[in-house]
């Protein structure tokens, strides 16, 4: 016996999402794979951002000058 065999569709209202409906809805892979893109290129900006941080606030090098002639 399969599970497929008693399915109707016409009774399928599980999905169906009504005005007065407060439960959260359902992610789709296709909306996790692009949250899950969107936080890889916001780790690496943040990434990129620390170490440009990191340059510009360092002590500059003693032997580089850095004053006037």
């Amino acid at each position: 016996m399969r599970l497929n065999e008693f399915y109707n569709p016409n009774d399928d209202k599980f999905t169906q999402r009504k005005e007065t409906d407060v439960r959260k809805g359902k992610l789709t892979l296709k909306e996790l794979n692009k949250l899950r893109k969107i936080r890889d290129i916001k780790q690496a900006e943040q990434i990129e951002h620390n170490e440009f941080v990191r340059t510009m606030y360092s002590q500059p090098a003693p032997e580089a000058g850095g004053g006037l002639i």
